[in-house]
């Protein structure tokens, strides 16, 4: 997806701060996305689907939001490779600037689904989207990656690492990671590798069900290249206006600004 360039009040080009935004779609009819959408277009730099509106809406809400601006279809692909490269095909044909699979379903999985969406992106004369690699998902702790997910003497932060590591190795374009885990991803792949965060919450909103969380400045601050973000903007009572307040923060952090 690639980033427009604008200036900031000191006058040195910049990324435009509010396409560093990806907008978090998270609710459950065509209606509510649409509207936000919107409502939104201008103000952030890319609409996310997730798992929850894509199974209540289908394909056709990635259609109707590319009317509005550029789409991240986050699903997470997970499963044999054969069956995450023929998803891959569909979201391809569908259209969309990124989309998301699990990098805990291996190298051969991402390496087909990278493979797959090159080939239906020839084939259709576009760009191909960004393939992005879930290393661990920011609503699990120290204890649930040892517990649950069965590994074992491993931070999360060097787990998220590895995980980048292989995603990269296999074709991926980037990652989708927590903040805490952006200077390691960052050392491990170099600058050309999309690092996308998310468990985002400015300092004005709670977290919710996020365990590894940060602000969109400091996020931003360490590397990120976007910053995944809902809740703080769809449910504040003047979403246009916070998202321009989140700009603001992000901004001042491209600029190295303190806040």
């Amino acid at each position: 997806m690639p980033l427009s360039v604008g200036s900031c009040h000191c006058g040195t080009l910049l990324v435009n701060a509010k396409d560093r935004i990806i907008l978090a779609l998270d609710v459950d009819t065509q209606e509510e996305a649409l509207s936000l959408a919107n409502r939104l277009s201008g103000h952030v730099g890319a609409f996310k689907v997730s798992l929850r509106l894509f199974s209540t809406s289908g394909p056709q809400i990635v259609s109707r939001l590319q009317e509005t601006g550029q789409v991240f279809i986050d699903l997470k692909l997970h499963d044999i490779p054969s069956t995450v490269a023929a998803a891959g095909r569909a979201l391809t044909r569908v259209g969309c600037s990124m989309l998301s699979a699990h990098a805990a379903g291996g190298v051969v999985m991402l390496k087909e689904l990278v493979s797959a969406v090159s080939d239906e992106s020839c084939k259709a004369g576009k760009q191909a989207p960004t393939v992005l690699a879930v290393t661990v998902l920011t609503s699990i702790s120290q204890r649930q990656l040892e517990e649950d997910m069965l590994i074992s003497n491993m931070l999360v932060r060097d787990a998220a690492m590895r995980f980048a590591s292989r995603a990269q190795s296999a074709g991926a374009g980037g990652v989708v990671c927590s903040a805490s885990e952006i200077a390691a991803v960052r050392a491990t792949c170099g600058q050309d590798f999309t690092i996308v965060t998310s468990g985002i919450r400015p300092t004005w909103h709670g977290s919710n069900d996020q365990k590894r969380i940060d602000t969109p400045y400091e996020a931003i601050k360490r590397g990120a290249d976007y910053v995944v973000i809902g809740r703080p903007i769809t449910r504040a009572p003047h979403p246009v206006a916070a998202a321009h307040t989140i700009a603001e923060e992000i901004e001042c952090a491209i600029a190295g600004f303190e806040i």
